[in-house]
Formats: C-alpha cells, sequence, structure tokens
C-alpha cells in the first residue's frame, strides 16, 4: 500500500493486488470546498493509476453536507464509472446521521450503476475483496 496523497482529514492510499484499488481513508470532518478539492484529485489519481476498484473508508468521516452527496451522486459516481471502476467497497461513518445520510445516498445512487458495490465493518475485508 502506497500513500498517494495526505490532506489533514484525508489520506489517499493505493492498494495492489489483481486489481489496483485507491482508498480514501477520511480523518475526520472537512469543509465542503475541500471535499470536492480532495474527491477530484483522487479521481485524477485513479485514472493516473488507473485503478479499477475505490474504497470509501469513511469511518471518521464528518458531517457531509446534502449538496455535496447530491454532488457525489450526480458527478462523481458517474465519473467512476468513466474510469473503469469495477468493485466499490465502503465502510460506514463512525456518526450515525451521517452513516444514514451516506448510506442513502449510496443505497439510491448505485443500483443504476455498472459497477459491484458492497458495504463492509473491516477494512481488511474491504481492501481484500476490492483488490481480487
Amino acid at each position: 500500500m502506497a500513500v498517494l496523497a495526505s490532506y489533514p482529514s484525508l489520506v489517499l492510499h493505493l492498494h495492489h493486488g489483481q486489481q489496483y484499488a485507491l482508498e480514501t481513508e477520511w480523518l475526520g470532518f472537512t469543509s465542503s470546498s475541500n471535499f470536492r478539492r480532495y474527491i477530484t484529485q483522487a479521481l485524477q489519481l485513479a485514472q493516473q493509476h488507473r485503478v479499477t476498484a475505490w474504497i470509501a473508508n469513511d469511518v471518521r468521516l464528518g458531517a457531509v453536507r446534502p449538496v455535496d452527496l447530491e454532488w457525489v451522486a450526480n458527478d462523481v459516481l458517474p465519473a467512476m464509472t468513466r474510469l473503469g471502476i469495477k468493485r466499490f467497497a465502503r465502510l460506514e461513518s463512525q456518526e450515525t446521521l451521517n452513516r444514514m445520510l451516506i448510506g442513502g445516498m449510496y443505497q439510491e445512487a448505485t443500483p443504476a450503476l455498472p459497477f459491484e458495490t458492497r458495504a463492509f465493518a473491516d477494512i481488511q475485508e474491504a481492501r481484500s475483496w476490492a483488490c481480487q
């Protein structure tokens, strides 16, 4: 596992296996502008490294504004499709409200997407599955 980028509230990891996976490991709350900037950077790095899997490690992610969740559903997830993402693993936030809001967004948005999604409680299981 290599660190591709590090910010105060996010670390971007690259995992090697049968598939390359990018992991967004959120460390806490981030502003809306930084959230979008960091995710945009993650998409660019995913393209650069030709990843085919994404791990959204939201365990320590702070509150996310509904408008930012809408942006993820309408812009980020389709961009992942264009990148050729085949597997999307996610670990839910520890914060109850965040878990409900983000989980609801994924529940609505991901069935229409052409990649496999799965929720995990254990980061090692998520990484293993994503890199298969």
